[in-house]
This record gives C-alpha cells, structure tokens and sequence, in this order.
C-alpha cells in the first residue's frame, strides 16, 4: 500500500511516499480503499509540529477520509465488504461524554490517519455514509460536519427561529451554515471577501458582514437583532475574535468554541460572561453516535458539502499550503488517485 506520511521531522517538506505492507485485518477489523481525504486545520498544525511536538514519527496525517471496504476480519458484524463508510474521527468514542482515552484515539495523530490508499480500522471506528454523497463530499465529514453538528444540535440547542453567526467561511463555519439553515435559523455570516459572502448568502445566509469593512462586527450583530444580540455565535478564531463573540451574543446565548485561527491565549471581560449568563462551550468534534445522527439529517435533506477544490493524492502538500493560504470556501479534498 502507499501512503503519505511526516518521516523524520516535521514540516510540510518532510511529507513524504511511503510503501508500507499491504493491510490485513484482525478480528472485528476491515481494511478500507480510502477514496478521498479532506483537509482539516489541525491537519496543517499537526504536519507542521505545532498541534503535538511530541507525536511520534513517521506518522501519516489527515484525520478524515472515505472509501469501501475490502475486507472484513473474523467477527465483523457492523459493515460488509462493498460498503462505503468513513472513519470516525475518535476511534474509541462511540457515544457519551468524552474521556481522556476516547480523545486520545483520534486519527491523524496520535493515531495514524488516512492518507493512505488502504488503511486498517476496527468496525466501531467507521460509519457509513450517505448514498447520494460523492467520495469527496463524505470524506469532508468525519471532522468539520460533525464538530458543527455537535455545537448547535447536540450541545447548542440550536432550533428554527434562533439567530446563529458563524465566523469565517472554512469547513466548519458552512457546516453550520447549512445545518442552521436546515434547522430553520436565521445565520449571519461574517468574512474578509465579499466574493465570500456572496457565496454565503447564495446558500442561504440571512446577512453578512465584512470585518474588514466593519472592524466592530459585533455592533452590527446587535444592530441586526434589534440590540439583543445571536442566540449563537460559532467562535473559531480564538484569541483575536473570542471578546468580539461575546459582545455579538444575547444575554443567556451560547458561544461554542472550536477553533484558535488567530491564537490560544485570550484576555477577555469575564463581566460580559458572568453579568450576561453567556455559555462558553468547548467543543472537540463529537462521537460516532454524533456522527451517525449527522447522517440521518444530511440523507433525509439531501445536504451536499462545500468542495473548494480537490487535489490529487500525490499533491497532498499543495493541499495544505492552499488551506494555509486561507483563500478556501467549504473544504479541500485530496483525491486517492
């Protein structure tokens, strides 16, 4: 089998082709022909050294990836050989609140990824994916789908009539622009391109607002509301945006926090927490059940993800420096050629 894996020392140089032994799978284990595999943030950091300097090498990246399986070890019950599935993001969180040991089976490190034509998983760690999908759009899932999913379904609460501001328009951020829209909320979208945010609002952004024309974003958030605020705000930049966020959400609302694009280490008013009774909540992907609930909704409203481009295999490394360059809409997927 080929794969792309980080072989020595980090950086996105020391991503290199790699024969391994073809897999064989174990008991309760399948062997997957990964088809495509999708570009996540983290994935950048982790080829970089910068998610986790102490991972292991050589390790092979990208967390998400779809394909069929082609074979099935003794005792495999959940799936069959033909069956198109991906992996799930946390191998060893099926359901229930995390634990340190459910977080620490993740794919694409500390466990190795799916960046690879043939990868071996156990029958618990992959879910099947949605028919009308293509490889490319299921493989966008198993990350940014489910962490958006998770936020504003399972952990926000999130339901028709809310106003929901997402920042940004990467994976997650149209995730939840289009489960928002799917729920019945009202979304408004925020980013630095108004080509951008002519795209939002083709997939049915209510308003948005340019932060660069309008550095305040969080005022017009109110001004939009009628001065109360959004009942949600999708808060992936991280430092630089976090004090923003929480003046932008009404007094009671929630704000999830999933990413750190601009930085971990944030100074902020804790008065516009404590005085306004605003929810911060951590959110870090989700579980298969997660998953799975994802993909009932996604098949029963026939939702497509947001492909900004699909490279192939052996152009993994153009991949990321395009998701580095910032200039996406939706996700980047990488083509098992």
């Amino acid at each position: 089998m080929k794969a792309l894996e980080i072989r020595g020392r980090f950086g996105l140089d020391a991503l290199g082709l790699a024969e391994r032994a073809d897999p064989v799978p174990g008991p309760g284990q399948v062997v997957v022909r990964v088809r495509a595999a999708s570009v996540n943030y983290r994935d950048l950091l982790t080829v970089q050294g910068l998610y986790n300097p102490r991972q292991p090498l050589p390790l092979v990246p990208l967390s998400d990836g779809a394909g069929e399986v082609v074979r099935a070890g003794e005792g495999v019950s959940r799936v069959g050989v033909g069956d198109r599935v991906a992996g799930s993001f946390f191998q060893k969180w099926l359901a229930g609140p995390p634990t340190k040991t459910k977080l620490l089976s993740a794919l694409g490190g500390p466990l190795d990824g799916m960046l690879a034509d043939h990868v071996v998983l156990h029958e618990d760690g992959v879910v099947r994916v949605p028919a009308h999908l293509t490889d490319e759009e299921a493989a966008t899932l198993p990350c940014a789908a489910v962490t958006a999913w998770s936020a504003l379904v399972e952990l926000g609460g999130l339901k028709a009539g809310d106003t929901l501001v997402t920042l940004g328009t990467g994976g997650v951020s149209i995730f939840a622009l289009q489960i928002g829209r799917l729920l019945g909320a009202r979304v408004i979208v925020t980013s630095s391109s108004d080509r951008k945010l002519e795209r939002a609002r083709a997939l049915g952004a209510s308003d948005t607002i340019n932060y660069q024309a309008t550095p305040e974003w969080e005022k017009r958030v109110k001004d939009l509301t009628g001065g109360t605020g959004a009942d949600h705000v999708l808060e992936v930049g991280g430092s630089g945006t976090l004090a923003r966020s929480l003046r932008a959400v009404r007094i009671g609302g929630t704000v999830s926090l999933i990413g750190s694009l601009t930085g971990l280490n944030a100074e902020v008013n804790l008065a516009h927490i404590l005085m306004n009774n605003v929810r911060v909540q951590g959110v870090i992907v989700g579980s298969r059940e997660t998953f799975e609930a994802l993909n009932r909704a996604v098949s029963l409203h026939q939702l497509r993800p947001v492909v900004d481009r699909v490279f192939p295999f052996l152009e993994a490394r153009a991949a990321l420096e395009h998701l580095a360059g910032r200039q996406h809409f939706g996700k980047i997927v990488v083509r098992m050629d």
